[in-house]
């Protein structure tokens, strides 16, 4: 008997001698096509690790060839909506067992670990409350194993949270203030580093903790793009002036990576989302290359860095 079931055609390898880095979600709360929530993954030797999970990052782990079972590490920068939405479907998914075809993907046997700003288990843990139901369901229906149904919390706002396998992942802490507290990520692995920035204004501590990154993936909004279109709806200027007061300027972000001399920038979080063209790119990154001489990157959903 033939099964004709869809395979997962585009599985990433299991191990990683080097850091890859995929871009899940390069969206804002406000919805945009072709822009999903929040969400980096970072692949280093045989982990996978996920840095915030807005809405459809279950989707979006599976079209970039990363099986959601592969997560048992969720790092989150804050507890804006674009940046945990995702939680509830990347919880249950990564703890089912599931069958492709000829495969088989294994789900998690032991906890979720979650890590975080000190918010963190006060608000991700009124989720996991709130779909109890279903949980109860999966362990004495469906027989999941038991243990994959808890969380298991790291709270820490500064300093190393993650320290095994080679891996080295310290946080620090930004500023995206009326959220508080929120953080940023340093991933070390294999001779190489990444940062991934979280919501911010600029501070010192994105300069002191990126100097000499090969990879900066930070926020970013176009000053001038607001401004039009605050002059054209007038009516919504607190609605769309709101992100200045807590975002980080291409310009400011370029003044960053020129600071700290980073290899790579890489921008998400776009405000407002450009269009996936070369042409409105630049028009977005406008100014930038006359601040910071390096390699600068519109992030598209999807989009995949390996530092070798």
């Amino acid at each position: 008997m033939h099964l004709h079931i869809q395979p997962q055609e585009n599985l990433l390898p299991d191990f990683h001698e080097h850091i890859k880095v995929v871009i899940l979600g390069t969206g804002t709360p406000r919805a945009f096509y072709g822009r999903a929530k929040a969400g980096v993954a970072i692949l280093a030797g045989d982990k996978t690790f996920l840095f915030d999970c807005g809405g459809a990052t279950v989707d979006q782990l599976i079209k970039a060839g990363i099986m959601p079972q592969r997560i048992s590490d969720v790092f989150f920068t804050h507890h804006h909506s674009d940046h945990n939405s995702g939680f509830f479907d990347v919880f249950i998914t990564s703890w089912r067992t599931h069958v492709i075809a000829d495969r088989v993907f294994e789900g998690r046997k032991g906890p979720m670990n979650v890590y975080g700003p000190t918010t963190t288990k006060a608000i991700i843990s009124k989720m996991r409350e709130s779909f109890d139901f279903d949980v109860n369901l999966r362990v004495n229906y469906n027989f999941s194993a038991g243990a994959g149904a808890d969380i298991q919390y790291f709270e820490n706002n500064e300093g190393i949270v993650y320290d095994q396998g080679g891996v080295k992942i310290t946080a620090f802490e930004v500023d995206h203030k009326p959220v508080y507290p929120a953080i940023a990520y340093k991933f070390e692995y294999n001779g190489k580093s990444v940062v991934i920035s979280g919501d911010t204004i600029p501070v010192e501590n994105m300069v002191k903790h990126s100097q000499g990154v090969d990879l900066l993936v930070h926020e970013s909004y176009n000053k001038t793009w607001l401004d039009a279109l605050i002059a054209k709806f007038p009516e919504q200027t607190i609605g769309l002036s709101n992100p200045a007061k807590y975002h980080s300027t291409t310009l400011e972000v370029a003044e960053i990576a020129r600071a700290a001399g980073v290899a790579h920038l890489v921008l998400t979080h776009h405000i407002p989302a450009p269009a996936a063209n070369d042409e409105a790119e630049a028009d977005y990154m406008e100014g930038m290359r006359d601040i910071y001489s390096g390699r600068i990157t519109m992030a598209r959903d999807l989009m995949a860095f390996d530092l070798s």
